[in-house]
């Protein structure tokens, strides 16, 4: 995951703060054009009509993209203190331009609104190291029993392949008497990291209708009280 997206995955940005903050109009997008390390390098951070962010950084004196910082392996002194100041210039980005929501993807904070209305439950978040601890639990008020969990996965560990696009999913309780009918439904995956034949794993990336999502969270809050 790029630094831009491990940075604002689970911000939304402001646009009055933004303007306030010096970030410019470019057509649909709006950028923000920032010098650091004294001015040997530039940040152009570019965030898209439907909230997504890029970013580049350029080494003034070539004027070109400073790729290596891209790059895992390359991991020297000059090019981690580069790739750590570009960190902290987002990070104070965020901090004056964005409000925070607890998950990555618009879909799963519906949900999680949803979820609080209809059961008066919010999740928690039990699991401190990354990246479980962006991981949140829905829960009986009653008994502490799991209905949900929402996490954010790999697509290529729902599909089995190498397909590395980040994606919430929220994890539910199967009504094995439907299980047949439910498995077929498009967003519908065995259970990432629990039991597949009780569990599933739904894609929060606008493949189901928020309706169509709740309907499967009824049943899994459902099946969990018994």
């Amino acid at each position: 995951m790029e630094i831009e997206q491990q940075v604002f995955q689970r911000k939304r940005f402001v646009p009055s703060l933004m303007k306030e903050s010096g970030f410019q109009e470019a057509g649909k997008d709006m950028v923000l054009e920032s010098d650091f390390m004294d001015g040997s390098f530039r940040s152009v951070l570019t965030v898209k009509a439907d909230g997504s962010v890029a970013g580049r950084v350029i080494d003034v004196m070539n004027d070109e993209d400073y790729v290596q910082m891209r790059h895992e392996n390359f991991n020297g002194a000059y090019v981690n203190s580069v790739r750590t100041t570009y960190r902290m210039l987002l990070e104070e980005i965020a901090s004056g331009c964005c409000r925070d929501v607890l998950f990555a993807s618009d879909q799963a904070n519906r949900i999680t609104d949803l979820i609080q209305e209809r059961y008066n439950v919010i999740p928690d978040f039990p699991w401190d190291e990354d990246p479980y601890n962006a991981a949140g639990v829905f829960r009986h008020a009653d008994s502490r029993k799991w209905f949900g969990l929402i996490m954010n996965i790999r697509m290529g560990a729902l599909l089995k392949n190498n397909d590395r696009t980040p994606v919430d999913v929220i994890n539910l309780k199967l009504d094995t008497y439907d299980a047949d009918r439910i498995r077929n439904i498009n967003g519908v995956f065995p259970a990432y990291h629990m039991n597949h034949r009780l569990w599933i794993s739904v894609a929060l990336n606008e493949s189901l209708h928020d309706e169509e999502v709740m309907i499967l969270v009824d049943d899994s809050f459902r099946l969990t009280s018994l």
